[in-house]
C-alpha cells in the first residue's frame, strides 16, 4: 500500500526579486498560498517569474524583500536540502551512469536512509509511477515519458513535504503530455502532496490545477479556481493568454443591449453566439470569413461589417455544411456570454 505524502501549507508574502543585470524586477511583491494537498498551476509566458518563484521556494534563490514559509514556519536560512521540498525540472537530469532505481534511492542515499529501507521506497515510488520492477532498467534505455516517470519517482522518494514541478512536460510531445496530465492529476490526489506546477501550457495547467495562478512581468496578475479564472478574467491580458480571442469595443451596436459598456471592452464566449443565414428581411451583421473542423466542434471567424471587428463562433460540426465562405449572416449574441473586463 502506497503511504501518502506529509503535505503542508506554502505561504509566499511580498516576494520581490531583482537581479543585478536586469533593468526589471523578476518577482514583483508575488503573494501566493497552496493549502496543504493541493496543486496549484502557475501559468505566464516565457520570461515572466514563474521559475524564479520555484527556485525562491526551494531554497535556489534568496529574495530581496518578503517571505516564504512551510506551515506557518519561515524558511529564510534554510538550506535547501532542509526545507522538505522536492524540485522536478524539464530536463529531467537523470544520472546515466545509475540505473532507474540508482536514480531514484539518490536522495535517501544523501540522506543516509538504511539500505533496506531504500529498496522498499524505491520499490514504492517505481509502483506508484506506473514504473514496477524496473530498478535494474538504464537510463538510456527509457523513452522521454518513461524517463520523466524516473525523475518524478525520484522526487517523491524522500516524501518532501512541497513538490515543485518546472515545466515538467515542456519536452514530451502533445499526445504523450495528454496522457500524462491525467496520471500525475491522479498521482497528486492520491499522495494529498502540496505541489505548484509551472507551465505556460493552459491545456496542462488546466487539467491538473486546484487553483491557478496567472503570471505577467513578475507579478501575478490573477489567482483563483481554474474554471473561475476561465470565465472571469479579470484582465485583457489574462483573457488573450487563456485563449480567449473575442475581446471586441463595448460600443459595438451588435452587442446585447443591457451589456455593461463602462469598461470600453467586453469579452463574448464563442459558444454565446449564433449565426442565422441572411435574408432580404433580416439585416445582415458580419461575413464569414473561415471555416475551422475541431472534432466535434467548429470555429467560424466572422468579419462584423461594424468596425470590421472579427469573432471566433464554436458551433457543433454537424451544423458546419450550413456554414459558407463569403456568405453574409445575422450575428446574434446571448447576453449571458458577454462579460466586461
Amino acid at each position: 500500500m502506497v503511504r501518502s505524502q506529509q503535505g503542508a501549507d506554502l505561504s509566499i508574502t511580498t516576494v520581490s526579486v531583482t537581479y543585478d543585470d536586469a533593468s526589471a524586477a523578476a518577482l514583483e511583491e508575488v503573494t501566493m498560498t497552496v493549502r496543504s494537498g493541493s496543486v496549484t498551476a502557475v501559468l505566464g509566458p516565457s520570461g515572466c517569474g514563474k521559475s524564479t518563484l520555484l527556485r525562491v521556494i526551494a531554497g535556489l534563490t534568496t529574495p530581496d524583500a518578503g517571505l516564504v514559509s512551510l506551515d506557518s514556519a519561515d524558511l529564510a536560512g534554510v538550506a535547501p536540502h532542509r526545507r522538505g521540498i522536492g524540485l522536478m525540472s524539464q530536463s529531467n537530469s537523470l544520472f546515466p551512469h545509475l540505473t532507474v532505481g540508482g536514480n531514484v534511492e539518490f536522495g535517501l542515499r544523501m540522506r543516509k536512509v538504511p539500505a533496506g529501507e531504500r529498496r522498499l521506497r524505491v520499490a514504492e515510488v517505481l509502483d506508484l509511477v506506473g514504473l514496477p520492477g524496473w530498478q535494474d532498467r538504464r537510463v538510456d534505455s527509457l523513452s522521454g515519458g518513461e524517463a520523466q516517470r524516473v525523475a518524478l519517482a525520484r522526487t517523491l522518494a524522500p516524501a518532501p513535504k512541497v513538490i515543485l514541478l518546472d515545466e515538467p512536460l515542456g519536452a514530451l510531445d502533445r499526445s504523450l503530455r495528454d496522457r500524462l496530465v491525467p496520471d500525475l492529476a491522479e498521482l497528486f490526489t492520491l499522495l494529498s502532496v502540496t505541489a505548484v506546477y509551472v507551465t505556460h501550457d493552459q491545456d496542462e495547467a488546466f487539467g491538473i490545477a486546484d487553483q491557478l495562478a496567472v503570471m505577467s512581468a513578475g507579478r501575478i496578475v490573477q489567482i483563483g479556481p481554474p474554471a473561475k479564472v476561465w470565465a472571469e478574467p479579470d484582465s485583457e491580458f489574462v483573457a488573450r493568454f487563456l485563449g480567449r480571442p473575442n475581446i471586441v469595443d463595448a460600443h459595438l451596436q451588435i452587442l446585447p443591449a443591457d451589456v455593461d459598456r463602462s469598461t470600453g471592452r467586453v469579452l463574448v464566449r464563442s459558444d454565446s453566439i449564433t449565426l442565422e443565414p441572411g435574408s432580404a428581411t433580416a439585416p445582415c451583421d458580419a461575413v464569414i470569413r473561415s471555416v475551422a473542423f475541431r472534432g466535434e466542434r467548429c470555429t467560424v471567424v466572422v468579419v462584423l461589417l461594424e468596425g470590421d471587428t472579427t469573432l471566433e463562433v464554436s458551433i457543433a460540426s454537424a451544423d458546419a455544411a450550413a456554414v459558407i465562405v463569403g456568405d453574409l449572416v445575422e450575428v446574434r449574441i446571448d447576453p449571458s456570454g458577454v462579460r466586461a473586463i
